[in-house]
């Protein structure tokens, strides 16, 4: 078979349209879920505080005479005053004239799909810094940028953790961070781990509500007695397989992998005592920049801190194998 003699062909034309499809195709997760999961506040001042308060002990002793005239007055305890750093993050899109100017595929306009993608990264850095940055606060001053204590720097009470040089922060205030384990001193993600932090922090008053781990660590918690059967999507009549139910021995947990957390850990969270606080008009704040020649430029920036309101409500495991 050949092509029929002087047919005009494909091969041969100049003024044939390209084919591009006005659609644009992006598979990096974008998902937040410690983000999505904790409370939103807001915060008044770059050094956010508030408060813990702590009860007496139970007593087994308290037993009072009739008619008692003697009322002495029990010890108070005072409330502990806490704060965070409101740190600055931001991500810049430059677009030249040149390219603001030219038809586009897939975007009306170049400026506002880069400004876009830029939101949805750092949504994403937000997400890896107060998950696993692993750093204590830092008050800033004109050549240091202030910075947040992340729930790393938080979490010490209910922990469990690998041997050797592995250590807890040394106070639960935001000041420290914690030390990891040697490699030779990580161990496997056993449901036994996962027990032992939850009775702490039972035991501490806490009620977690939230299991958050990386897709390794995620796929050994598959293989938990625990571990229930995937939730329903009762609207949507659609089986949500990344969202497992953990029937514990103090109640249910939601288990909910995160791409942006650190392999080694399994954050167990009450996330109603975790928040999300930005500065007022500063959170996913977009505005352009100063021209400086034949393009344009464009800031999207959160100053934000999270404020852990009672680290003894949640928990974690560490220094776990990622491979």
């Amino acid at each position: 078979m050949t092509m029929a003699t002087s047919a005009f062909s494909t091969f041969a034309a100049i003024g044939n349209r390209e084919d591009l499809s006005n659609r644009i195709y992006r598979i990096d997760p974008t998902e937040t879920p410690v983000f999505t999961a904790m409370e939103k506040t807001k915060a008044t001042a770059v050094n956010h505080e508030w408060q813990t308060q702590a009860l007496a002990a139970a007593s087994t002793s308290n037993a009072q005479l009739e008619g008692d005239d003697n009322y002495a007055a029990d010890a108070a305890t005072p409330s502990v005053r806490l704060g965070n750093i409101c740190q600055i993050s931001r991500k810049t899109p430059r677009v030249t004239g040149t390219q603001q100017a030219v038809k586009h595929a897939g975007r009306d306009d170049e400026m506002d799909y880069q400004k876009m993608l830029k939101g949805m990264e750092l949504r994403r850095d937000i997400e890896a810094t107060i998950t696993g940055a692993n750093q204590a606060k830092v008050s800033g001053a004109t050549t240091t940028a202030r910075k947040l204590a992340d729930m790393l720097s938080w979490i010490k009470t209910n922990t469990d953790k690998g041997g050797g040089t592995g250590a807890d922060p040394t106070a639960a205030d935001g000041t420290g961070v914690r030390v990891d384990a040697a490699t030779a001193n990580q161990r496997a993600f056993t449901e036994n781990l996962l027990k032992n932090v939850l009775k702490k922090c039972y035991d501490n008053g806490g009620k977690p509500t939230n299991l958050f781990m990386g897709s390794f660590q995620k796929q050994a918690f598959s293989l938990f007695t625990g571990r229930g059967t995937p939730m329903e999507d009762q609207a949507g009549k659609k089986i949500t397989a990344a969202v497992d139910v953990y029937e514990s021995d103090f109640g249910k947990l939601k288990a909910v992998p995160d791409l942006f957390m650190r392999t080694r850990d399994v954050l167990v969270l009450q996330s109603d005592m975790w928040a999300y606080a930005p500065l007022p008009g500063r959170n996913f704040l977009s505005y352009p920049l100063a021209k400086t020649g034949d393009s344009e430029a464009a800031t999207v920036l959160c100053e934000y801190t999270i404020e852990a309101r009672n680290e003894k409500s949640s928990g974690g495991i560490f220094d776990l194998t990622s491979s």
